[in-house]
């Protein structure tokens, strides 16, 4: 049996187009802020209540490429992924920690003739992409 697990599963919309860069190597890096809300309804006053959560996700190589061509602000996404939290030292020499998504796998929801933002759950059509699995050790 695994000693833990390591496994994000989030469905949102983009809050802005995403931000590319290509590094080293030719290696391409994305980053996007995807929000997910939750609703329900308060016992006490019936009123609706709505929740938003921002999740800071990390892609790289293929689907670095494909976030950059497809996505953009109000796309609705289908990520999994892991976490990873991140320190680096600020200008004050503060230690400052980020927790992020490193996604491995994306599908894009919505339809074809979808504007960003405009996801109609009618004729929805999804497509995936998985970040190949990098085997280390192995020749």
């Amino acid at each position: 049996m695994a000693g833990s697990v390591n496994k994000v599963i989030i469905i949102g919309h983009l809050g802005n187009d995403p931000e590319v860069k290509a590094l080293e190597g030719g290696v391409n890096l994305a980053r996007i802020s995807v929000a997910t809300t939750e609703s329900y309804t308060d016992k006490n006053t019936g009123d609706r209540i709505s929740n938003t959560e921002w999740h800071r996700v990390v892609m790289w190589r293929g689907l670095a490429t494909v976030a950059e061509k497809y996505l953009k602000k109000g796309s609705q996404v289908y990520i999994e992924g892991k976490l990873r939290t991140r320190s680096w030292e600020d200008e004050n020499k503060q230690t400052r920690y980020s927790t992020e998504i490193v996604a491995d796998n994306m599908t894009m929801l919505g339809s074809k003739n979808d504007k960003p933002g405009e996801s109609q759950n009618s004729a929805l059509s999804l497509i995936h992409i998985s970040e190949p699995t990098r085997r280390r050790g192995i020749s």
